[in-house]
């Protein structure tokens, strides 16, 4: 049997994204977003209401990054995204995040967050809240690759929103090969 829990943004897993900008003045900010992902190939669409100071951020400089955020930096992750920089202005220093330029587009990378996808701006609804970003690069510390030099998960250790508990998790354990356990029912 099923319970129903209504019309409610519930999804398993929702990544959690610590998107970071430069304020007009240069200064670095970032903010959690758990509602996004991957609307194109190279296309990243994220709710954020137009009253983040990281809304207001991107539409000046027309840049952002998207690290995703990580085990280790769990609790820096998620105070960037309690505190809003329209009242602390220095959260990102606060939360011990330093930044890097992005060589790709006019935003920062935080470097203590492994991996970030870089994107300049291509639309904002403020209707639906809607923030489309095109990637232009995708960059990972060489820490988080395997031998094949690919992002292995396991040592990027992302975490996931729950939205139900208000919780944070790991992601965990491979169970399958993508694209080709299906083949078995062929």
């Amino acid at each position: 049997m099923r319970k129903n829990f209504g019309a409610n943004p519930l999804t398993y897993p929702q990544p959690v994204f610590i998107i970071a900008t430069y304020g007009e003045d240069g200064t670095p900010d970032a903010m959690n977003a758990a509602w996004g992902g991957i609307s194109e190939a190279n296309e990243i669409a994220i709710c954020i209401s137009e009253g983040h100071k990281t809304t207001a951020n991107i539409l000046a400089r027309g840049a952002f990054t998207v690290s995703m955020a990580t085990a280790d930096t769990v609790i820096a992750s998620d105070y960037v995204g309690i505190v809003s920089a329209n009242n602390v202005p220095d959260k990102f220093a606060r939360a011990g995040f330093h930044a890097t330029k992005s060589e790709f587009v006019d935003a920062p990378l935080i470097d203590e967050l492994p991996m970030a996808v870089e994107c300049k701006l291509k639309s904002y609804t403020q209707d639906t809240c809607i923030l489309l970003g095109e990637i232009v690069n995708v960059s990972a510390d060489e820490r988080v690759l395997n031998e094949a030099g690919k992002v292995d998960p396991m040592k990027l250790r992302p975490i996931t929103f729950d939205p139900m508990n208000n919780a944070y998790h790991v992601l965990g354990e491979k169970v399958g090969n993508a694209f080709r356990d299906g083949l078995k029912l062929k």
